[in-house]
């Protein structure tokens, strides 16, 4: 499967990271890390920014974090009008590395900064997928 299945608006129909959107269908959160520099990444990059290095493992990533900030956002995208208003996160995993997206089922007066928040993978419409934040 190509990465034109993740999210709901795709740009790009292909990527050397394809294999992100067939782990998060099979229920599995990984990322990529630099076997040069060591660095973790979550959404997973090919290439390694920080040394240059194109040698990457995919790696089980944590499915918890900690809330450090969030938003709702009211004048939406093109592609997210229909789904506005809409809250993200951003959340830390324990460890280091941090997480942006959406939170679903918990109303925004609810969120505390700090909260355990979990990663989920969410199916959508047309054999979509994305990953939410939800209650840990």
């Amino acid at each position: 499967m190509g990465f034109e299945k993740f999210g709901k608006v795709t740009f790009a129909p292909y990527s050397k990271v394809s294999a992100f959107v067939d782990k998060l269908k099979a229920g599995t959160l990984e990322g990529t890390k630099c076997k040069k520099c060591g660095t973790l990444y979550f959404p997973p990059k090919s290439d390694c920014p920080l040394c240059m290095a194109s040698d990457m493992d995919w790696v089980p990533v944590p499915s918890q974090g900690k809330l450090l900030t969030h938003i709702t956002v009211h004048a939406a995208p093109t592609g997210f009008e229909k789904d506005a208003p809409y809250t993200i996160g951003v959340i830390e995993f324990e460890g280091g590395g941090k997480l942006m997206a959406w939170v679903e089922g918990i109303p925004e007066v609810e969120l505390k900064l700090g909260m355990e928040m979990k990663v989920i993978p969410k199916p959508l419409p047309e054999d979509r997928i994305m990953y939410v934040l939800n209650r840990a």
